[in-house]
């Protein structure tokens, strides 16, 4: 279950750089934002909650994510009528876990590498906006084709070191895969995300649609969004650690 919140993950491969000459990073990023929706809306976002559902050897799992975009973000994921939280706040995290998902079902103080992995889902939209806003170093590494379609590939890397490559359309500029590496428990895990469905909500573009490998092994695992809202009401208390009982 553990895997489920790792969004991170490295593919980097640069090879005839003449494909991509007639087109700059500066440019696709441009054209991908646009197609995101713009940077003022984005700029505009302070809350989003989530819900989705997925289906893992033959568990429906519903989750549901509340961020308050910058600040914190909490995951409630629903499994055969039993509940994980998990909260970033910050540098700081915390999850509930019951028995069958390798906890305790109390409060919980999250490992170090979970916190790391995780907090990338206290921001919205996009990696690349994201990179963006960061600071982070973006390279235009090739162009070609994914599942028959043209795609852009772009490598992103943190200021921490940790690399990620985006697999953006060229025609219509937006994501359809992202790839990288996330340590998991000192072993390295290969992860990649495939997206689509895009959706516009209040003129923002989002995948509803998700491709990932399944966490229990074997396959891959299909997640839906069902809804999304946008600037809601949070109520700062639900990402306050409770007290055991």
């Amino acid at each position: 279950m553990r895997k489920i919140v790792y969004l991170w993950a490295i593919l980097a491969m640069s090879i005839s750089s003449f494909i991509v000459s007639a087109q700059t990073v500066d440019e696709i990023f441009a054209k991908h934002q646009e197609a995101m929706g713009g940077a003022d809306k984005w700029s505009k976002v302070k809350s989003v909650v989530q819900s989705t559902k997925f289906t893992v050897q033959g568990m429906e799992i519903q989750s549901k994510s509340s961020i308050l975009v910058g600040k914190a973000f909490r995951s409630e994921i629903e499994v055969m009528g039993n509940k994980m939280v998990q909260v970033i706040e910050g540098e700081n995290g915390w999850w509930i876990r019951p028995q069958m998902m390798g906890g305790s079902g109390e409060p919980e103080d999250m490992p170090k590498e979970m916190i790391k992995v995780s907090k990338n889902q206290e921001a919205v939209g996009s990696v690349l906006l994201n990179a963006k806003l960061e600071g982070n170093k973006i390279d235009l590494v090739n162009k070609e084709k994914l599942d028959g379609a043209d795609v852009y590939v772009v490598q992103i890397t943190k200021k921490d070191g940790d690399v990620g490559t985006a697999y953006v359309s060229a025609s219509t500029y937006l994501i359809l895969k992202f790839a990288t590496k996330v340590n998991l428990g000192g072993q390295v895990v290969d992860t990649e995300l495939k997206f689509s469905n895009y959706k516009a909500i209040d003129g923002l573009y989002f995948p509803f649609s998700m491709e990932t490998a399944s966490p229990m092994g074997g396959g891959t695992m299909q997640v839906d969004t069902t809804s999304i809202e946008i600037n809601p009401a949070l109520d700062a208390a639900i990402f306050v650690k409770p007290v055991k009982k």
